[in-house]
């Protein structure tokens, strides 16, 4: 169990990585934020999956489910809200953005 538990831990671990290699990588903010996002989300479950694999699922298994939720529930709501402030802020999308579809939202409720 030990050996599945640092495997899983591992690549929780590489997805860290390939999100921060992301953040360099993403030519605006909202792609490196969607980028830090998704890998942040999944590399940190996998992390705490790999935790409760290793040590035994009976010792942390109540506390790494609800790490988990909250995980999952916080990191959208956070990343939305972080892109929405950007937007509102007049931060410049990239110019091979082919669709801004929250300027067009602002400007129909015109």
């Amino acid at each position: 169990m030990m050996l599945a538990g640092a495997l899983i831990t591992f690549l929780g671990a590489a997805f860290l990585l390939l999100g921060s290699i992301g953040l360099l990588r993403m030519p605006d903010v909202y792609n490196r934020m969607q980028a830090g996002t998704k890998t942040s989300t999944l590399g940190s479950i996998l992390f705490l999956i790999g935790i409760a694999v290793g040590f035994g699922f009976k010792v942390f298994i109540a506390k790494i489910l609800i790490l988990i939720l909250f995980i999952l529930i916080t990191n959208p709501i956070s990343s939305h809200t972080l892109a929405r402030a950007a937007h509102f802020f007049g931060i410049e999308l990239t110019e091979s953005t082919v669709r801004d579809n929250l300027k067009e939202d602002e400007e129909g409720d015109r």
